[in-house]
């Protein structure tokens, strides 16, 4: 006789851990291989240090048990320090009314300058709207990055006519970023198979997607994970890394309400790519992993996407307000994990910095952004005539119409 089935029953009323509460409890996993289906590597989150900054499970068989060098640590630490003066200065520019937006990165800073410190400057970036660190510790100069906020003659990325926030650099391989979330993927898939096609294994230079959980909920990171798996060229796979900081805010839904998947990192599955969850407030850790993945990817494995976990302290950008629809007591935990303090404890425990070092850094780069900031904010704004430029080779005749009625206004208002 059939049993009948059981009663469905109801969900536990018990809440569940915070990603806070699991990043101080679980201890870290073994470091991940690069195999497609591989679970562990998928649901489990790799780290090297603990909250404190104290290595968890030093390995004996790699330099100074965690694979990382000091002059690696201080490296990022520095560009870390300096990517968050300069977003406490800009936001405060903001809120004066002296810029227009901003969307700073507070809080993820190890998941930023540790992704583009494990690259080459060979390699392609195309980013999203917190990597300008990226760029920035790549060597874009600093002077430039303040004129594209501000628009003005000397943004030469993009002539005052984009948003803050969304400058490129064709001599530092990274691509202008655009607001339009996800498209950079399919791009950054497209730059890899062009790769592919001009380099040869195992030493191809690669390209680096970065978007944040919130994309992963559009089309084009779908239509970017198909082509990525399917494409494969000389039959070795993409020179390609999927990067997303999974700072489990889309603007104000929750990364729960994007997907049912225990992790982003799962999703590479489904899609014949490998996955791999990381710390993304370990500095350490997502330079040993996105190191190892650049070294999979340029020998020709498959693409890797790599899911860092974080979370966003701030604003999505200048024009939110997060207070309004998630529970600040979260991310006060989420401050008490900052990605600084955690890499600066380690470095002070090797004797590899001092806390007066620390804040020397921090007043350092604070006087070099205030220096250069009444430098640029004195720059004449980009010509108006630069409207009419760098569409037609020639001008056609509606637009020089348009031209010399501009100048007559000009001419007007001058007297």
């Amino acid at each position: 006789m059939t049993q009948p089935a059981p009663a469905p029953q109801p969900p536990s009323s018990a809440a569940p851990p915070s990603a806070a509460d699991e990043l101080q409890q679980l201890t870290s996993p073994g470091f991940p291989s690069f195999v497609v289906g591989n679970q562990e590597a998928m649901t489990r989150c790799f780290r090297v240090l603990n909250p404190q900054g104290e290595v968890i499970a030093p390995d004996p068989g790699l330099e100074n048990g965690t694979g990382v060098s000091d002059a690696d640590a201080l490296a990022m630490l520095r560009s870390m320090v300096r990517q968050r003066v300069l977003d406490e200065r800009m936001l405060a520019l903001q809120r004066q009314g002296r810029i227009g937006f901003y969307g700073a990165a507070t809080g993820q800073e190890a998941g930023t300058i540790a992704a583009g410190h494990a690259l080459q400057l060979r390699d392609w970036v195309h980013p999203a709207l917190r990597e300008g660190g990226i760029a920035l510790h790549r060597g874009y100069p600093l002077r430039t990055y303040l004129s594209q906020i501000f628009g003005n003659r000397e943004d030469t990325s993009t002539k005052g006519r984009q948003m803050p926030c969304h400058y490129g650099s064709k001599e530092l391989n990274f691509v202008t970023l655009s607001s339009v979330m996800a498209t950079q993927m399919p791009q950054a898939v497209g730059t890899a198979y062009a790769m592919a096609l001009k380099h040869e294994a195992p030493d191809r230079p690669l390209c680096l997607g970065a978007i944040g959980d919130g994309a992963t909920s559009e089309g084009d990171f779908h239509v970017a994970l198909t082509f990525a798996g399917v494409m494969r060229p000389r039959g070795l796979g993409l020179p390609l890394l999927l990067y997303v900081q999974n700072n489990q805010w889309a603007i104000s839904t929750p990364v729960e309400k994007q997907t049912a998947a225990p992790t982003l990192a799962l999703k590479a599955h489904g899609y014949g790519l490998v996955g791999v969850r990381v710390d993304g407030n370990d500095a350490l850790a997502v330079c040993r992993v996105m190191r190892a993945a650049a070294d999979h990817v340029r020998r020709g494995g498959t693409p890797v996407l790599v899911e860092a976990l974080t979370y966003r302290v701030g604003a999505h950008s200048t024009s939110d307000d997060p207070s309004r629809y998630r529970d600040e007591a979260v991310t006060r935990q989420w401050v008490a994990l900052d990605p600084i303090d955690r890499l600066s404890a380690y470095l002070r425990g090797r004797g590899a910095l001092t806390a007066a070092g620390l804040e020397e850094l921090r007043q350092g780069y604070d006087e070099e952004v205030r220096t250069t900031l009444a430098e640029v904010e004195q720059i004449a704004p980009v010509a108006l005539q630069t409207l009419f430029e760098d569409v037609y080779a020639q001008l056609p005749a509606h637009l020089q119409a348009q031209q010399a009625e501009l100048e007559k206004l000009q001419a007007a208002a001058m007297g």
